[in-house]
């Protein structure tokens, strides 16, 4: 199988640390984090994915809103230039540990931060990142 991801959501797998926004929310991400852990591939989607799944039901989530679809769309054209690939909808990502590092470094420095402005979980992943994301998931 391959993991469903929209391009912020490349910034959030990077400090996943046991923190969402319902218990659903949680375990969902917790099992994808293992996936991705694993190996599992990536296919870059528009709008609500699998880390998105357990909100959908809720009856105005934030999925949809045009704020969340900005950061998707900063979030794609830095994380692509930071590994060289466009991102895009469709693109299909195999990530290794080496190029996990490098998009933690450059999340780290704020090289690819721009996407997380104005989100409620921007502290928290903060402070993961300068704790060299221990207890991080992923």
């Amino acid at each position: 199988m391959t993991v469903r991801l929209r391009p912020h959501h490349l910034l959030c797998m990077l400090t996943f640390s046991g923190h969402g926004y319902t218990p659903a929310f949680t375990a969902n991400m917790r099992a994808i984090m293992d996936r991705l852990g694993k190996g599992e591939g990536i296919v870059i989607v528009a709008g609500p994915d699998d880390i998105c799944a357990p909100l959908l039901s809720e009856p105005a989530p934030h999925c949809h809103d045009e704020d969340v679809t900005a950061r998707d769309q900063v979030a794609a054209q830095e994380a692509g230039a930071l590994l060289a690939v466009t991102v895009r909808p469709g693109t299909r990502l195999a990530l290794t540990p080496a190029q996990i590092r490098e998009l933690r470094e450059g999340f780290a420095e704020g090289r690819i931060r721009t996407g997380c402005a104005g989100c409620q979980w921007e502290d928290l992943c903060t402070g993961v990142a300068a704790g060299s994301y221990a207890g991080a998931q992923l």
